[in-house]
């Protein structure tokens, strides 16, 4: 039963049966109310403490734990807990990949409605740490505080700068990071580097709220091949204080590739319409695929884990079943990556993207790796695809999609059904839009084949490579 405790419902002895959506997990109250809970693991018993009620679940935190889950383990990160990026970091490896796994079925089956394969294993990453090729940090004069550091003597403490994380639903507030397990060294080096420069040289951090300060993001880049981008964002322009961190950074990390600055003084810190500098160096890194050379710069899209990126390419490849003869369209291709890795095994490929950086990207890369049976062509896919671009084009035999969050807008899954590709290999990071475009496209595809890829270990993020069939 619950019982009250300053205008909060006390839970006891609550067995925590799922992990459910944005990497919490779920319980349910004596009375049949659904809890959701972060930080805990199912199969843990606990007391829970609810934070906010809604019309038909609790939010909630465990306050006590009586018996630990057989699946937990202890979360290797000393930010576990106040840093909302690695919420499942307490859960065994192959227990993240059995929900993952299951949390796409759950969508295709129930939000599709569709009939399913059986699905093929779900792909882990060999990596379960250190794997992320791309970061980016914020400077902040308003630190975030954990639990501990309230209760220390250390007054000081509030006063210090941060150099990290934005706390979840804390715009204004930053988690200091001493070390983060996403990238690899020397991330913690750079950063840690930069922030003891900084306030050992009392630069300015930036305050969020009133809109002032000086070093306002900080961007590493890592490839395969070993080389670095560092991006800082300033605020506002001081000659002098940009070019000391800037040299501090050169001379102190001297096998940084591309070493970059933005003066930004807009409301938001998105970097896409800033004119970015180059300080050392130049402007992109290379990521290497099967021999195939890709440039990187600063507002380029590529896959954030760069190991399992080749992995997806090749299950997208092995789903597309080319033979050498057929005419592929790669819709929402972004750098062109997924276009250039299938186009040995194709007659030519037409790849289609929104983001005009991101086509002159593609384009350059196919010149670099000397290929030249890709073409690339930007605009929004909902206007860009049309009867028109198909007369030009051709008609393809294999569509490849893979598009953002929200999936494919209606007139392109429009377009799809009438021109009626024999296949169509859809990849997805968000199985649930994905289930909604499946349930579209299914009075003319059947589902042949599906493979989960875990992208982001100790997140509850996931991929999802499917092959539709005509019927």
């Amino acid at each position: 039963m619950g019982r009250k405790q300053t205008n909060k419902v006390i839970f006891e002895n609550v067995t925590v049966l799922d992990a459910g959506a944005k990497g919490v997990s779920v319980a349910k109250a004596p009375e049949g109310q659904v809890i959701f809970i972060p930080n805990v693991v199912p199969g843990d018993v606990v007391d829970v403490q609810t934070l906010k009620k809604r019309k038909s679940y609790f939010e909630g935190k465990a306050i006590k734990f009586h018996e630990f889950s057989v699946d937990r383990v202890e979360p290797v990160c000393q930010h576990f807990g106040a840093c909302g990026g690695c919420k499942w970091q307490n859960m065994k490896y192959d227990k993240q990949l059995f929900y993952k796994n299951q949390e796409v079925y759950n969508n295709l089956k129930r939000i599709g409605k569709i009939e399913l394969p059986d699905f093929e294993p779900i792909l882990g990453s060999e990596k379960q740490f250190f794997y992320r090729n791309k970061m980016e940090f914020g400077f902040s004069d308003t630190r975030w505080l954990n639990e501990i550091e309230i209760q220390s003597e250390d007054q000081s403490l509030s006063k210090k700068p941060a150099l990290g994380f934005h706390i979840p639903r804390m715009w204004d507030k930053i988690l200091d990071i001493e070390k983060c397990h996403l990238q690899e060294d020397p991330s913690n080096a750079i950063r840690n580097s930069i922030r003891e420069f900084a306030v050992e040289h009392d630069m300015p951090f930036f305050n969020a709220r009133n809109h002032e300060g000086f070093l306002r993001t900080l961007m590493i880049r890592t490839a395969s091949t070993g080389e670095i981008m560092v991006l800082i964002q300033f605020f506002q322009e001081d000659k002098a204080q940009r070019e000391l961190l800037l040299n501090f950074i050169n001379v102190t990390f001297p096998q940084i590739t591309s070493l970059q600055y933005v003066i930004n003084g807009k409301a938001n810190d998105t970097l896409y319409d800033q004119d970015i500098k180059l300080f050392k160096g130049r402007d992109y890194i290379l990521e290497e695929m099967e021999g195939l050379k890709f440039s990187i710069n600063a507002k380029s899209f590529y896959q954030t884990n760069s190991d399992q990126a080749y992995e997806l390419y090749k299950i997208t490849r092995d789903f597309a079943g080319l033979t050498g003869t057929e005419l592929v369209y790669d819709l929402y291709t972004g750098t062109g990556t997924i276009a250039q890795f299938v186009s040995k095994q194709a007659k030519k490929v037409i790849g289609v993207e929104a983001v005009p950086e991101a086509i002159a990207d593609a384009t350059e890369n196919a010149k670099r790796n000397s290929i030249t049976n890709c073409e690339f062509y930007v605009g929004d896919m909902k206007n860009v695809f049309n009867d028109d671009f198909i007369a030009q084009h051709g008609h393809p035999d294999v569509v490849i999609t893979d598009p953002p969050r929200d999936g494919m807008h209606k007139d392109v899954v429009e377009q799809l059904l009438k021109i009626g590709a024999d296949k169509i290999v859809y990849v997805s990071c968000n199985s649930a839009t994905q289930a909604r475009d499946l349930a579209l496209l299914d009075e003319m595809y059947k589902v042949t084949r599906v493979r989960p890829v875990d992208m982001f270990p100790q997140t509850h993020h996931v991929e999802n490579v499917v092959l539709l069939e005509k019927r």
